[in-house]
């Protein structure tokens, strides 16, 4: 008998689809740098986060916390200050807050899970509160894809802004072009400077000018 897909995910993170978990529920989302607080399935808090950078880890799976401290600093990271720190794996990695935050939604830490320090304030009073015990931290998803929204986004800012720049480095104005002697045209036709090969002319003191040839035509120049 195979065991059903969605009992292997409700092993993995604790949870029962569709259950209600009685106490302090902690959900990291990593593909979205969230962080969700819910106590006796009522939604509390959400709030953008910082998960690991690329060289580190912050481990997804079910947790729960074993250690609160209210003004730890970081033994490994140059006595960082970790306010409000809630314990959950033992190799030191923690909900905690944290100064930096121009960062919050993005990728920054060293592996834990970073917040505002006045964030951070309100997890950690709802865990005194209903004791470690009565608390479970769940981290899910993956940094990449968070990282790989935000370049596809930043490539399509960009691309407007490089279109003008290539048209200049080609000698070629950055407005639009209808084609060879049309009336919005700014290249140079060969009736207007006595054949073909003559000088671009200049676009200061712009004259409206009238072909003589027939179906050609008008343009300023």
């Amino acid at each position: 008998m195979r065991f059903p897909i969605f009992l292997c995910f409700a092993l993995l993170f604790g949870i029962l689809p569709g259950a209600v978990f009685a106490g302090v529920l902690i959900e990291v989302d990593k593909s979205t740098q969230r962080m969700k607080v819910t106590v006796d399935g009522q939604e509390r808090h959400s709030w953008p986060v910082s998960t690991r950078l690329a060289k580190y880890a912050t481990p997804a799976g079910s947790y729960t916390p074993f250690r609160l401290e209210e003004d730890h600093r970081s033994k490994e990271w140059d006595d960082a200050p970790m306010p409000h720190s809630i314990f959950f794996t033992s190799r030191g990695h923690a909900i905690h807050g944290s100064d930096a935050t121009r960062r919050l939604g993005s990728p920054a830490s060293h592996g834990c899970v970073r917040l505002s320090r006045a964030n951070a304030a309100a997890p950690y009073a709802l865990v005194q509160q209903e004791g470690l015990g009565n608390t479970k931290v769940v981290v899910r998803g993956d940094e990449a894809i968070v990282l790989g929204r935000r370049s596809r986004q930043a490539r399509a800012e960009a691309a407007p802004r490089r279109a003008p720049a290539a048209r200049a480095r080609a000698g070629r104005p950055s407005e639009p072009e209808w084609g060879y002697g049309s009336a919005t045209s700014w290249e140079a036709t060969p009736w207007d400077q006595g054949g073909f090969g003559g000088p671009r002319p200049s676009r200061r003191g712009q004259q409206r000018v009238i072909s003589p040839w027939p179906g050609v035509g008008q343009g300023y120049w």
